[in-house]
């Protein structure tokens, strides 16, 4: 139970979302523009990636579930294969690209200034352009708002990791502006 009484029995964000409407507009705005937007060379996957890594880094338990599962949905891989990108990502067979992405994002999750010249110089030789390494430090900074808005809180979350994955063709179809009410 939410440590604020909700008037829903909606999980982790979704719940915040319905008890408050009007911020749960700008945020659900972020997040469609971040992990949804077209106008973006990083797939959707990749994107929801990024936040699934920090979300995971966060011990967020819904959020890394919920877009662990999106991510899996659009990159076609299962549960095993988000967790072992969360896990040990330069042990997978992401692209060194993505590799050097999600080290920044881990590095944002800890805190801001741990991003290095270095980290940047290393994404940019993997190919990374800087509206990718922009949209990657954001998607890491807003994911870190987001984890601690839903565990500031103590919303709850479904603990069977399959409830993600059945509703995330459904996620990717309605996206996030819509989440209010799905």
């Amino acid at each position: 139970m939410a440590y604020i009484e909700l008037n829903n029995d909606l999980p982790g964000i979704r719940g915040l979302m319905a008890y408050r409407p009007d911020t749960a507009y700008a945020l659900n705005d972020i997040a469609e523009v971040l992990l949804r937007d077209d106008n973006n060379s990083l797939s959707r996957g990749e994107r929801e990636l990024i936040a699934t890594y920090v979300s995971y880094l966060n011990d967020c338990f819904f959020c890394q579930n919920v877009h662990g599962a999106v991510a899996g949905h659009y990159l076609n891989c299962n549960i095993a294969q988000i967790d072992a990108v969360k896990h040990d990502f330069n042990q997978t067979d992401l692209s060194d690209k993505m590799k050097a992405l999600l080290t920044i994002a881990g590095s944002v999750q800890k805190g801001g200034k741990q991003v290095s010249t270095e980290q940047i110089e290393l994404a940019r030789e993997t190919g990374a352009t800087d509206t990718e390494i922009h949209d990657t430090v954001l998607i890491a900074a807003a994911f870190c708002m987001f984890n601690r808005y839903v565990d500031g809180l103590g919303t709850w979350a479904p603990q069977d990791r399959q409830f993600y994955v059945d509703r995330a063709p459904q996620r990717a179809i309605d996206g996030y502006q819509t989440s209010v009410y799905k």
